[in-house]
């Protein structure tokens, strides 16, 4: 089954930004707690060693093997609302934020990938909507293991990026 890709790419003071959103019938320290402990993140995409007091934290992806132990810069942590870290992985740098909102029982949570770059974007997209769906299974009772990325995600949801990006190019709607 081909999942339907959720994410659109913005263009504004000359970045590109990535953004998708899921909602969870949730409070929003539940959400927060899904995407900010390591154990509970552990369950759909990695985990997270260090003191995040001291601005850095050492994140490991354990949802694909033999990926490198990343550096990630915390710009910001304010509970249970906003969540924005720097990836340092060699010389590339992925900013990636967190934004949880709630209302009557119900939270969404936006991802973002601001400065993306635009060719990159056609691929990020599916693997940020394959991890946060991975989330959704983890935090509804799902099986992550049934989220995946080669049926469901890829090339399937190629066309959808490519168009956002031409649409916040100029180059047509970004539905």
């Amino acid at each position: 089954m081909t999942r339907q890709p959720t994410g659109r790419v913005e263009h504004h003071d000359g970045r590109y930004d990535l953004f998708i959103d899921r909602t969870f019938a949730a409070p929003i320290e539940d959400v927060w707690a899904a995407v900010t402990e390591p154990e509970r993140l552990a369950r759909w995409i990695g985990t997270w060693t260090g003191d995040p007091a001291s601005g850095h934290v050492s994140f490991t992806m354990t949802a694909e093997e033999g990926m490198p132990t990343e550096e990630m810069e915390i710009r910001e942590c304010d509970p249970p609302r906003a969540l924005r870290v720097t990836s340092h992985v060699g010389d590339d740098q992925w900013h990636l934020d967190l934004v949880l909102t709630e209302h009557a029982g119900t939270t969404t949570l936006t991802f973002s990938q601001p400065g993306v770059d635009p060719e990159e974007a056609i691929d990020v997209g599916p693997g940020w909507e394959y991890y946060l769906d991975r989330l959704v299974a983890a935090e509804t009772g799902g099986a992550v293991t049934d989220v995946d990325f080669e049926r469901d995600y890829v090339p399937g949801m190629a066309e959808h990026y490519r168009a956002q990006v031409a649409g916040a190019r100029g180059g047509g709607p970004t539905g």
